[in-house]
């Protein structure tokens, strides 16, 4: 049980702060300031400052359980400079998480190959990027037959469902937790393309909106999307993880 936990934590950990670093990343080329970049929830209380570089600030918060960057300046919510800059540049911010989600999941599965299946570098790449259409291929379907309503929710885990698997993963040894990694990032990736509110995916559905209308939409409209599509993603992860836990016991 034990194992299980602090796999989820340290995988679970690393997926979303490689997915906070493409946002990062691109944010600090798009020249739109980043004021924080967090190790932790969100909404758990701030313990202390790592460092700071620029005009971000890398803390650490109380649940240390993925991270997120702040584009607002001392805790306000309006993120101005992001939501005037252009729509090209906030679209390249907003796909940035989950393209890094994807390399990253690309370059974890080639040292799987190389030292797991013991075949040369080159070859391994191209098992590598082989992987990574399958499973970009088959999670994209799976998700639009989910969202058609013809698929099942059996195949959804949430935190628990994923903190078992990633024992399993982790009791195999160190390659199948890489293994397991690469594949959970890209799920994340390609989920937070999803145009639901709250995701990437969302955002880059309501700037399109923007863009057709030609005329921002106000940010009382985004906060009140985004605190719709939280609860609707807080909802589905209780369900979800209710289902698990039946799942486990059974």
């Amino acid at each position: 049980m034990m194992i299980s936990i602090i796999a989820f934590f340290l995988v679970f950990t690393i997926i979303i702060l490689v997915h906070e670093l493409g946002h990062f990343i691109a944010a600090r080329k798009a020249g739109i300031k980043v004021y924080e970049f967090s190790i932790g929830f969100p909404f758990s209380p701030k313990v202390f400052t790592l460092f700071r570089h620029k005009e971000t600030e890398f803390t650490l918060r109380l649940l240390p359980l993925g991270g997120f960057v702040s584009f607002s300046k001392d805790g306000d919510e309006d993120a101005k400079e992001l939501f005037e800059a252009s729509y090209f540049k906030r679209a390249s911010i907003m796909l940035a998480g989950s393209l890094f989600n994807i390399a990253f999941a690309f370059l974890v599965f080639i040292p799987v190959f190389v030292f797991g299946k013991h075949i040369p570098f080159i070859d391994a790449i191209m098992s590598s990027i082989q992987t990574l259409w399958a499973i970009l291929s088959g999670t994209a379907i799976f998700l639009f037959n989910l969202l058609s309503g013809n698929s099942s929710m059996e195949g959804l885990a949430g935190p628990v469902g994923i903190a078992s698997m990633a024992g399993q993963a982790a009791s195999k040894g160190l390659l199948n937790l890489l293994y397991f990694t690469g594949i959970l990032s890209i799920s994340l990736g390609i989920m937070n393309l999803i145009p639901l509110p709250a995701l990437d995916g969302g955002q880059l559905f309501m700037l399109l909106i923007e863009s057709i209308r030609r005329k921002p939409l106000s940010l009382k409209t985004y906060q009140a999307v985004n605190l719709f599509g939280l609860s609707l993603f807080i909802i589905l992860t209780v369900l979800v993880t209710y289902r698990d836990i039946i799942r486990l016991i059974a």
